[in-house]
This record gives C-alpha cells, structure tokens and sequence, in this order.
C-alpha cells in the first residue's frame, strides 16, 4: 500500500491534564488539535506555540498527515506508515480523526521518518 503524506509545518506539544480538568481554551484555538478524555488523563495535542510553559507536556513533535479521507473498511494503513518506522527505531505518536491519520515523530528525527516512509514506497511532502 502506497500512502500520501504530507508534513505539516507547526511544530506540536503532547500535554496531560488531570482527568477531571475541564479543557482549557488554549487548547481549542489552533486549526488543528485534539483533545481526547479518558478515565486516566484529559490528552491534548496542539501546536507547541499554544501550550503554556507550566502545562506538563512533551514538546517539540512534528505531525504527518496521511491524505484522506480513508475508507473504514481499509485495513493495514496505520500498519504501512508504522512498520518502516519501527524500524528505524523511531518512536510516535498517533492521531485518528473520522477521515485520516496523524502520526506524530519527535522533531529531531522528523528528516529520518521521511526518508523510512519514502524507502517503503509512501510519498511524503516536506
């Protein structure tokens, strides 16, 4: 299977909030973000810009956008973006929304992302 991303410019934040927190309005004003609320943690992901410094987050991830929208009924397209990436020793983190993927590299290994999904035939936009 053969992906298009496209590599977004922001540079994002991963933040964790306590489970009952209510969602802070920085966390809504970006183009993009997501907030995701579990029984655990209130998960925000938003451009690094908008984080304040006293929010416990990792910083400093660059997000790829697989070219959507995605059928429901594909399967394996995490699974192709994953694989060359595990393999290359890089770690993420990901984003599902109703019609795509988001997969998140820390920024210093953002250029070694790109040439793994490009050695394992994904066109990626930089």
């Amino acid at each position: 299977m053969t992906l298009d991303l496209t590599l977004l410019p922001s540079t994002f934040a991963v933040s964790r909030l306590a489970p009952n927190a209510p969602i802070p309005a920085w966390a809504t004003t970006a183009p993009i973000f997501s907030v995701t609320r579990t029984i655990e943690e209130l998960s925000i992901v938003a451009p690094e810009a908008t984080v304040p410094a006293d929010v416990r987050a990792e910083r400093g991830w660059r997000a790829l956008k697989i070219a959507g929208p995605i059928d429901f009924a594909l399967t394996g397209v995490l699974a192709s973006v994953l694989q060359p990436l595990a393999e290359a020793h890089i770690g993420i983190f990901a984003i599902s929304t109703f019609d795509t993927d988001y997969i998140l590299v820390r920024s210093e290994a953002v250029g070694a992302a790109i040439a793994a999904l490009r050695a394992a035939g994904h066109k990626v936009r930089d």
